[in-house]
């Protein structure tokens, strides 16, 4: 099987490494498809051996999946200067782009006056976040004329990269807010508590690996144990104790309802 990567930013440049560290696909079947030439220099310094070209229709023969990973401002236009060339009745089409809906891709692919005769064509919508490159990712997806086995084959080619879950479209804005944006509230909290520690007196290399640390910990008692969150809590906490206490100033500051402000913010008015 071969894939290739149409746009190989931040984000399609990390799902090329992470499907080249999996075992579903080599990195030599795999073409990475750019226009920005440092796009396709990032991936060069890699080692792996993609291949990379700025020609989207030469990349097109001999491909099964597509992932698209272009910005949403370009998607009818690189569609438009493609879909001629492509085998509806074969090829898979997998789209990462936020805020495009299947429907509207559907539109992208069949509708205007040089379209291909419309046919049922399997689309993918998928969610992956950063971590895809390191083989951590929480990916959603959901599908469009997708039966049971190719929905099957979209969980394994995303679960090589981490977990996986099948969701209606309809949650894809919260799942982008709650983990493809939970990244960045992620390293946000992590960047502060490096604060907290180094004004403390920890230097900025032990204030990273101690949160770090601290993090892995806090994901593995939770996986393991199988508990609420508030649950962990009571564990730690000790009547007029230092966790209380600092757990009460943070709640003070906002610290609950901010993190559930920005997850909303992040999805409201998104589709």
């Amino acid at each position: 099987m071969k894939a290739t990567i149409i746009g190989v930013g931040n984000l399609g440049g990390a799902i090329a490494i992470g499907l080249a560290k999996g075992t579903f696909l080599d990195a030599k079947d795999i073409t990475c498809v750019d226009t920005n030439p440092a796009a396709l220099e990032r991936l060069r310094e890699t080692g792996l051996p993609f291949v990379l070209t700025s020609d989207l229709r030469k990349a097109i023969a001999g491909t099964d999946i597509f992932i698209m990973a272009v910005k949403s401002h370009i998607l009818r236009d690189v569609i438009a200067g493609a879909r001629d060339l492509l085998d509806f009745n074969r090829q898979i089409f997998f789209s990462v782009v936020a805020g495009v809906s299947l429907e509207e891709l559907d539109h992208m692919l069949f509708d205007g006056p040089d379209a291909p005769p419309r046919v049922a064509h399997v689309h993918f919508r998928v969610i992956p976040n950063m971590a895809v490159e390191t083989g951590q990712s929480m990916t959603f997806i959901s599908a469009l004329n997708a039966n049971a086995a190719q929905i099957k084959l979209a969980e394994a080619i995303f679960g090589d990269m981490g977990q996986t879950m099948v969701i209606p479209e309809r949650l894809m804005p919260s799942a982008m807010g709650v983990s493809s944006c939970g990244i960045a509230y992620v390293m946000r909290y992590v960047r502060a508590a490096m604060n907290g520690a180094m004004e403390s007196g920890f230097s900025a290399s032990d204030s990273r690996a101690i949160i770090l640390q601290t993090i892995r910990g806090a994901v593995e008692l939770l996986a393991l144990n199988g508990r609420h969150p508030e649950e962990e809590i009571d564990r730690v906490v000790t009547p007029g104790g230092y966790t209380i206490r600092g757990l009460n100033a943070m709640e003070a500051e906002g610290f609950s309802n901010a993190v559930i402000e920005g997850i909303r913010a992040s999805y409201k008015n998104s589709k």
